[in-house]
């Protein structure tokens, strides 16, 4: 086994680690009725982005992307 090929298993490691906290750090989508009405529409809710449920949606898209692109380079069998 070479020596690229345990330290991208070891980074599959870590980003599966990570992503399965970040994931349940974030709060459920469940809104109940008050999305129908629109109610959802709070000063959270218009600066998502800012605020720490925003950073933690960012945090797990680059850690799917990794953890995507980590699976494939271990599976082509290259390294």
């Amino acid at each position: 086994m070479s020596a690229l090929r345990i330290l991208l298993t070891i980074v599959m490691i870590i980003v599966c680690i990570g992503l399965t906290i970040v994931v349940l750090m974030q709060e459920g989508r469940s809104q109940g009725l008050g999305a129908i009405s629109g109610a959802a529409e709070t000063y959270w809710g218009k600066n998502k982005g800012r605020s720490m449920e925003g950073l933690l949606e960012k945090i797990t898209i680059v850690l799917c992307v990794l953890f995507f692109v980590v699976a494939l380079l271990l599976n082509m069998h290259i390294i």
